[in-house]
């Protein structure tokens, strides 16, 4: 199933605008949003730019819109749907690399529709175009036997267990907390105890 077919309109209506089956409300989106925000400000880490992959129904850009309205957003979809829908640009995070660069990168419910062999040009790919932080989420073995509510989540992703994304960020990025990470080609601004590793 190539991604027209299964990032159709349907899939959006019931993983995030269906309230009985939706993953997450915006209400509960916000808070993540205002956690990272609040992290890059006690950090003192301007947040200009934002590079939102995989944006699907906009969650990330109506927070920006409503809070931080000065921060350049751009969004990027392999959904043909959203991206008319939203005027987002057409990309697939394996194949495409942006020249710019941009203060906040995120890939949110992403990297789980990667296949093994594009996980890591896509990885590659977010870490060129990161000048500050990048938050990352993605699904692993451990949450869908555990966290996920089942109901509510899309279970027809690649399966992979924690250690193996840990391995794969490890190349470009080091861990901050909280799905939060730091490029390794920018010098570290945090204190050494702040963050997860300096493998």
């Amino acid at each position: 199933m190539d991604a027209e077919e299964r990032f159709d309109r349907a899939y959006y209506q019931r993983f995030y605008d269906d309230p009985k089956t939706q993953v997450i409300s915006y209400e509960e989106h916000s808070r993540l949003v205002s956690y990272v925000f609040s992290f890059a400000e006690y950090n003192d880490l301007r947040i200009r730019s934002v590079l939102d992959v995989g944006a699907g129904i906009g969650l990330w850009r109506r927070w920006l819109t409503e809070n931080a309205p000065k921060v350049k957003y751009t969004g990027t979809e392999v959904s043909s749907t959203m991206c008319r829908e939203h005027g987002y640009e057409q990309r697939d995070i394996s194949r495409w690399r942006s020249r710019n660069t941009y203060d906040l990168v995120v890939c949110q419910g992403v990297l789980q529709y990667i296949s093994d062999a594009d996980l890591a040009p896509a990885l590659d790919n977010l870490a060129q175009m990161a000048s500050g932080l990048v938050y990352i989420e993605a699904m692993t073995r451990s949450d869908l036997r555990e966290r996920c509510d089942l109901s509510r989540s899309d279970t027809n992703v690649v399966v992979r267990n924690g250690s193996y994304y840990r391995k794969a960020f490890n190349k470009h990025f080091i861990a901050v907390g909280a799905g939060l990470h730091w490029p390794r080609s920018i010098p570290l601004p945090f204190w050494e105890l702040d963050v997860a590793g300096m493998r």
